[in-house]
């Protein structure tokens, strides 16, 4: 079974293959969301763009991202410097073990915005 390691919690947890990082990640007790989004979110649809995670390690091993994910992060200037890492958590299957980085800061400068 694929292991994914949460950074910020520093929890390991072992999921299903094929299985969903949002559901998985709140099984487990983990909040994905900020503040707020905690209970204004679209409950996983992938419309609110507010399960925002970053894959730190393992990309490879998470479900290619849909074009409504893509334009869904591109809408908004969160992924500004992480677009090869910016993920909503609730449109991506882990296939492999993965690092997550959940709630990331805002990147609204410093090297990577620019």
């Amino acid at each position: 079974m694929p292991q994914v390691k949460f950074i910020s919690e520093n929890k390991t947890i072992e999921v299903p293959a094929g299985s969903n990082l949002r559901e998985e990640a709140t099984k487990a007790g983990i909040d994905v969301y900020r503040w707020r989004h905690k209970i204004l979110n679209c409950h996983g649809h992938g419309t609110c763009g507010t399960c925002r995670v970053l894959i730190k390690k393992g990309m490879d091993n998470v479900s290619p991202p849909s074009k409504w994910e893509k334009a869904r992060l591109g809408a908004s200037m969160v992924s500004i410097g992480f677009e090869n890492e910016m993920r909503l958590s609730c449109l991506t299957q882990v296939n492999g073990d993965i690092e997550v980085e959940t709630r990331p800061a805002l990147n609204m400068s410093g090297e990577k915005f620019w």
